[in-house]
């Protein structure tokens, strides 16, 4: 800023002063523009804002549009350190003794010789291996633990090698199946001389096909389902009770463990209550800006007409009528709306019908024509990449971006203003000055003629 400038004293104003009042007169349209582009920018911050909330109704809304989420029914084991369950969406409610006759089990054989270490004896310098028909072949000096490296590289053996140390100075070469039950049973020859040796019980030249011949002999899961024989070579039964995986986790002949298929609206709850909480959370927002329109707050976006389509073409959903089941509405289940606009669940309620006909409640929420389907393509054509608070967004950074051009321009257009009056104010100044240099002159010369 240039140095006060004054009429030099012919009336002591600060010439500053008029200067700086112009501008500032002159600067109002440009202020008023830097307003509008600030509160543009809080209006994209509050778009930000409202997807996020979109976006977590449509998390919510996803899953209660899922089949498989919305089961209202959950299986409950008597005894889970025997047998452990999980249940799909094609469960139905039963109850299933089982009783646990058999583990399943992978077939271990061992070396019958042992070494005194596992990384510096060689036990072979030629021979082969040769395991359900695959070769091994072994063309130098190995250790124990190379020989199980060379078996563990080899693709499509069956097994895996390790070694073990069964006693001081004292391992061994273990191979266990890869596969549990009968169908991961093995046999195996051996031409590797001396150095290791394995059980042969009958002298037949194969190793593996007698149950003397293993440390663990390979064995089928067996079990009574509701007092039905059942076998099969994993612990993991997945179409024995329908809808329901069992885990077979511990083997007891005498004990009989009770698989409860029944309603339970637990997990169903939860996620209704996240939708519940994500859509109030939403309408508390879309309610916030409106009113902060209504008293003039130009940065808020309460005056947009997407927010009450948004919240009209979610209500419409949530409390219109969908598909021809035993429900056709929330308020049905106990999802209803309040006097403020809000929703809320009676947990009670959805208890109970989830009890009465847990499959009328997954087509209600997820059927062809379910409620959350719909509400999930409202919430898509907003929370989207090319949706319309993306779009909105985009119109007002251009239109911020168009501000900038305007504003610099007029900033430029001030400047020159300025430096324009600078000068015709300070010529006029010097002009008064010497107006008053003059008047001193005449003064003088008057006061001269006086004398004569």
């Amino acid at each position: 800023m240039s140095s006060p400038i004054t009429f030099s004293g012919f009336n002591n104003i600060d010439f500053n002063m008029i200067l700086n009042g112009i501008m500032q007169q002159a600067s109002l349209p440009m202020v008023v523009m830097q307003n509008r582009q600030t509160a543009l920018r809080s209006q994209v911050t509050s778009f930000d804002l409202l997807k996020n909330r979109v976006q977590a109704m449509l998390d919510a809304a996803e899953d209660l549009a899922d089949p498989q989420a919305v089961q209202g029914l959950s299986g409950t084991s008597s005894n889970a350190d025997a047998v452990s369950i999980s249940t799909s969406s094609q469960a139905v409610a039963g109850q299933y003794d089982i009783v646990v006759q058999s583990l399943a089990r992978s077939q271990v054989t061992a070396s019958a010789s042992t070494v005194a270490d596992s990384n510096t004896t060689v036990v072979a310098s030629s021979g082969a291996l040769t395991i359900n028909g695959v070769e091994v072949a072994i063309t130098g000096d190995v250790t124990l633990q190379g020989l199980a490296n060379a078996i563990n590289d080899t693709a499509d053996v069956g097994v895996t090698a390790s070694v073990v140390r069964t006693g001081a100075n004292a391992w061994r070469l273990v191979l266990a199946s890869t596969q549990s039950g009968e169908d991961g049973a093995f046999t195996m020859t051996s031409t590797l001389g001396a150095g290791i040796t394995f059980t042969d019980t009958d002298n037949n030249g194969t190793i593996g096909d007698s149950v003397e011949d293993n440390a663990v002999q390979a064995s089928n899961a067996s079990l009574l389902v509701n007092n039905i024989p059942v076998t099969g070579s994993s612990n993991t039964f997945e179409d024995v009770v329908p809808g329901v995986t069992l885990t077979l986790r511990k083997a007891d002949p005498d004990a009989t463990v009770q698989i409860t298929i029944a309603p339970d609206s637990s997990a169903l709850e939860e996620k209704v209550t996240a939708f519940v909480d994500a859509y109030n959370t939403a309408v508390q927002f879309l309610n916030e800006q409106r009113k902060a329109a209504g008293n003039g707050d130009m940065a808020s976006i309460g005056r947009e007409p997407i927010l009450r389509q948004l919240h009209n073409s979610l209500r419409s959903e949530l409390s219109g009528a969908h598909g021809d089941a035993i429900f056709t509405r929330l308020s049905e289940i106990g999802i209803e709306f309040t006097i403020t606009g809000t929703i809320e669940l009676d947990k009670e309620r959805l208890a109970d019908v989830v009890a009465q006909d847990g499959d009328a409640v997954r087509e209600l929420f997820s059927g062809d024509d379910g409620v959350f389907n719909g509400v999930q393509s409202v919430l898509e054509g907003y929370s989207e990449s090319t949706g319309f608070i993306t779009d909105l967004k985009d119109r007002i950074a251009d239109q911020i971006k168009t501000m900038d051009g305007q504003i610099a321009e007029i900033q430029s257009r001030l400047a020159l203003q300025r430096e324009g009056l600078m000068r015709e104010f300070i010529a006029a100044d010097q002009a008064i000055s010497r107006l008053k240099n003059q008047s001193g002159s005449l003064a003088g010369l008057g006061g001269s003629l006086i004398g004569f």
